[in-house]
């Protein structure tokens, strides 16, 4: 019997390391280029960050197409995949982004009626090769495992690719930086619409049906110039420790994500989420800055909220985790970030024997903080109040690595840029102690960020 091949991943330090905005315009000729941008907390959410173009294959779907989804994605890792330990975790893989309505493969989950960008469910690239930024100790790597598609791995073309990137690295000069012109997004619901949709579901809580629902609305604008660009001014405004640059070739996404969804990590089978839930400004001054951060941790609604949404969690993870292994160490955190303070809380788990990342993924997708509770009866009230689809708007981003591991955050602060149309959404949950108006002008604190980057232009 032939021994199947062994990896032997070609890695090199880059000293110095290279600027990861950069090399986006660098390899901007190339299909598919794509950066995990750990843009803040250097030593926490954002400590790694990820660029790579040129992917070896491409993987799209719908929700229907799930099991054939599934079985290609599963076919590629390998158990026996030399992670190496010293480096950031992702060393060649998938990386990609899950919409919010690939759901529907994993529950009886409905649809709304209208989608406006007629994007996949999913859309996936295999990636052979990865430069890492580990921001905490300032190194970057390329590391180059030399798989073909079928995630067969190859030492020489572990080699060729390596040389080809260095090389482009040393030579190719830097083109000249897009622009975009300045846009304004209107709203797909108007104000008197949103507030009756939040009373609608203050009905469905009051009624016993649900206990919460995340309700968003969308806006667009025209779009015309560079993604890059309004990535850049996006990166500017709003630096985020889980945000991300990804051009799909007809569509790009543009992500200032603070949240996690979910972490594997395939040596130890370790599990995490960080769902966010509870939300307020950050102030002008100090003084009104202290107050907001005050009125949050001090709110009954927004830790309620919060807590629904942690025991939720606790449930998914149960699923396909080790029986007692589920465990909620911080709880109601405050979190501070450029635009907004946040309540976060983080549950572990360590995954059961048997299961593998599709298995965790489909226990706990879509995440709850963006559903409600219980999920499939709020995700039935959301379908049935918001006008259009929310594709990549509460999904996830993030990558698939070839030993199994992961990590995504959940696809908010999120711009897609797709047939002329940049579009966004913003939303919140709501409980019986919510109030509509409050509601509703939470919506545009979480879209001001992007709404003010897209009328910028640049």
């Amino acid at each position: 019997m032939t021994a199947a091949p062994v990896m032997r991943p070609v890695i090199i330090p880059l000293d110095p390391p290279p600027e990861p905005l950069e090399l986006l315009e660098r390899f901007a000729h190339l299909p598919f280029p794509v950066l995990l941008d750990g843009a803040a907390d250097h030593h926490d959410l954002g400590r790694y960050s990820y660029f790579t173009a040129d992917p070896i294959a491409t993987l799209r779907g719908w929700a229907a197409d799930w099991p054939a989804l599934r079985d290609r994605l599963r076919g590629t890792l390998r158990s026996d995949a030399p992670i190496d330990a010293a480096l950031p975790p992702f060393q060649g893989g998938w990386i990609g982004w899950l919409g919010y309505e690939l759901g529907a493969a994993f529950d009886r989950m409905p649809r709304a009626a209208h989608d406006p960008l007629d994007l996949p469910d999913l859309s996936l690239a295999l990636y052979d090769w990865v430069i890492a930024w580990d921001h905490a100790s300032g190194a970057a790597w390329l590391v180059s495992s030399g798989i073909d598609a079928d995630g067969v791995p190859d030492p020489a073309r572990a080699q060729h690719r390596a040389d080809a990137v260095l090389a482009q690295l040393a030579n190719r000069p830097n083109p000249a930086r897009g622009t975009f012109s300045p846009t304004t997004a209107t709203a797909d619901f108007s104000a008197d619409a949103y507030r009756h949709a939040v009373a609608t579901v203050i009905e469905h809580v009051l009624a016993g049906d649900i206990f919460q629902a995340n309700l968003a609305q969308r806006f667009s604008a025209p779009f015309d110039g560079s993604a890059l660009a309004l990535y850049r001014r996006i990166r500017a405004r709003s630096a985020a420790p889980l945000a991300a640059y990804l051009d799909h070739g007809d569509v790009q996404l543009l992500s200032a994500s603070p949240e996690r969804f979910v972490r594997l990590d395939a040596a130890t089978g370790a599990v995490e989420a960080r769902p966010i839930k509870g939300t307020r400004p950050r102030g002008q001054e100090l003084t009104s800055d202290a107050a907001f951060a005050a009125d949050l941790v001090s709110s009954e609604k927004d830790r309620a909220e919060n807590v629904m949404i942690v025991d939720l969690l606790r449930n998914d993870l149960a699923r396909v985790c080790a029986p007692g292994s589920v465990d909620v160490p911080t709880l109601c955190a405050l979190e501070s970030h450029p635009t907004v303070h946040h309540l976060v809380s983080t549950v572990t788990g360590t995954l059961r024997e048997g299961r593998d990342v599709l298995d965790l993924l489909a226990a706990t997708f879509p995440g709850g903080s963006v559903t409600g509770a219980p999920k499939l009866r709020a995700m039935a009230v959301i379908a049935a109040l918001e006008p259009v689809t929310r594709g990549a708007y509460c999904g996830a981003i993030g990558w698939l690595g070839l030993d199994g591991g992961c990590s995504f955050s959940i696809a908010i602060r999120t711009v897609t840029v797709a047939r002329g149309i940049a579009s966004l959404h913003a939303g919140g949950g709501i409980t019986a102690l919510s109030d509509p108006e409050a509601e509703y002008q939470e919506t545009l604190d979480k879209a001001a960020a992007l709404m003010a980057a897209l009328a910028e232009g640049g």
